[in-house]
């Protein structure tokens, strides 16, 4: 595991929600919303179990180099769906969090405005890592090539 999360421990969860916006709603009242929740997370869990976290946006590109399903132009999605990712200690923890009187109104704010409903799935961390230095990623490449010679 490396420090790509700081505070993030080896046996820590990661969860995600997905957000698709209802028709009526815009992306400014998601960020307005997800903020108010992401702060209140902040300032009272930060000690007790929550790590860090991030909200995306579906920017509506589609990866064709890297996605196996055709060849589409632009995700149906784009500026309507979110991904809201935490970072936490265990996932008692983040139970815990959500149980909070302060969540859980601010909470059911953002759910109003989900199309979808809410499912938040909690995931365990494999790997993470983050890009090497220009002199680290010019040596890995000088080592692979001298095993790939020596094999």
């Amino acid at each position: 595991m490396s420090d790509l999360i700081q505070g993030f421990p080896s046996d820590g969860i990661v969860t995600v929600n997905r957000v698709i916006l209802k028709q009526d709603y815009t992306i400014e009242d998601l960020e307005e919303r997800v903020a108010t929740l992401c702060e209140n997370v902040k300032t009272y869990h930060s000690d007790t179990g929550f790590v860090g976290g991030f909200v995306m946006l579906n920017s509506g590109e589609v990866s064709n180099e890297g996605s196996a399903i055709g060849l589409p132009v632009e995700s149906p999605l784009k500026d309507k769906e979110a991904q809201i990712v935490t970072f936490w200690k265990s996932f008692e923890e983040h139970e815990q969090s959500h149980r909070s009187e302060t969540f859980q109104p601010l909470f059911r704010q953002v759910l109003e405005l989900c199309e979808n409903g809410n499912e938040e799935i909690a995931y365990r961390m494999l790997w993470s890592g983050k890009a090497y230095s220009a002199k680290q990623a010019s040596e890995a490449r000088a080592a692979k090539e001298r095993y790939r010679e020596a094999a």
